[in-house]
């Protein structure tokens, strides 16, 4: 029989995965920290987390790590078929789980959905808010959204063998994001530029979670196990400009603001294409969290911002951002986010 005090959290040192740890040591468990390095800091290492290197690529390696059990399994980066077996095949030692899916699931009402955004099909129009009961991707392993469906469906057929929360997360920021949106504005401000150039007339809503409100939404979960889907995400949903202008405060960064309309031909070419630049908004219901969990958001988006800044700052300092965030480089691919003399060119033209 697993421990019911001891809780197994997979992926430990991403930013989910370090909330988690710290929301869950807070709570009383006994923790076991689980990731590719097996790194840990020395606070945690003062507040007696067990920290384990474990690929769990590699057959058998998972099972093994877990042991005999735990009263809680915490996985942060299930991706693929693959680890959807590994998990369902842990039913008979853990008691119950939770796992981090993501609202890219969603479909709207014409089975649009975020792997077909770039089609001829467009971008999904969702109802607003989201609602868990919103149809889903079709099961499958040709897309991450079909590959996270088919982690949900997988593990809630297991049912009382283990309860498992399934948390489907917006946008996520905070400290340790491998590719932090806000990293679009501090790199402006640090290169001295004086204006904000927003697509969709900067209204584009792309709801963000911030990482201790799924820590804890975690530990909630893990005090009510349960069998369920619930929407992770901040407790608003601030458009576009919004966020220009909470991180222009948060920098004492004075800029004018470009608004560019819908369907403006400059967008097209990435002009005014932040991060959260969407046609039609994505706003999670988090009315369910707040009804099965108690929950309550433990930061706003706004609140959360001084601390994040100062980590990308501090990551950027004497490197250029394709270096300290590689993964944001790929996001963006061949498109150069930062490129201010065609901007320079689009003003003057404008103006003139």
């Amino acid at each position: 029989m697993a421990d019911g005090s001891r809780a197994f959290v997979l992926g430990a040192t991403g930013q989910i995965g370090m909330a988690t740890v710290d929301a869950l040591l807070a709570d009383g468990w006994e923790v076991t920290a689980a990731s590719r390095s097996g790194g840990r800091d020395d606070a945690r290492q003062a507040a007696g987390v067990r920290s384990v290197a474990l690929d769990r690529d590699e057959e058998g390696a998972l099972a093994a790590a877990v042991g005999d059990g735990h009263g809680l399994l915490v996985d942060v980066t299930a991706m693929t078929p693959a680890h959807t077996r590994q998990l369902t095949a842990l039913a008979d030692r853990v008691d119950s789980a939770v796992v981090i899916s993501s609202a890219a699931v969603y479909e709207d009402d014409e089975g649009r959905g975020f792997s077909a955004q770039d089609g001829p099909r467009g971008f999904p129009h969702y109802p607003v808010p989201l609602r868990e009961t919103q149809r889903t991707a079709a099961p499958g392993d040709d897309s991450y959204d079909a590959r996270k469906a088919l982690l949900e469906q997988e593990l809630l057929a297991l049912g009382d063998r283990m309860p498992t929360t399934l948390l489907r997360a917006g946008t996520v920021h905070g400290p340790y994001c491998r590719a932090p949106r806000e990293l679009y504005w501090v790199k402006r401000w640090l290169d001295g530029r004086r204006v904000r150039i927003l697509a969709f007339g900067g209204r584009s809503r792309f709801h963000p979670a911030h990482v201790d409100n799924i820590a804890e939404l975690v530990r909630l979960a893990a005090r009510r196990p349960g069998s369920r889907v619930l929407n992770a995400a901040d407790p608003e949903a601030p458009s576009d400009a919004a966020i220009a202008e909470a991180l222009g405060e948060v920098l004492g960064w004075e800029a004018e603001t470009v608004l560019l309309e819908d369907g403006a031909p400059e967008a097209e070419q990435g002009l005014g294409m932040t991060p959260w630049s969407i046609p039609y908004p994505v706003v999670l219901d988090m009315a369910a969290a707040e009804r099965e969990l108690g929950y309550r958001a433990v930061t706003t988006y706004e609140e959360s911002l001084p601390r994040t800044v100062e980590w990308i700052t501090g990551q950027l300092r004497d490197r250029d951002w394709r270096e300290a965030f590689p993964a944001l480089a790929w996001f963006f691919g061949d498109r150069d986010p930062f490129d201010y003399a065609a901007e320079d060119r689009w003003l003057a033209a404008r103006s003139g």
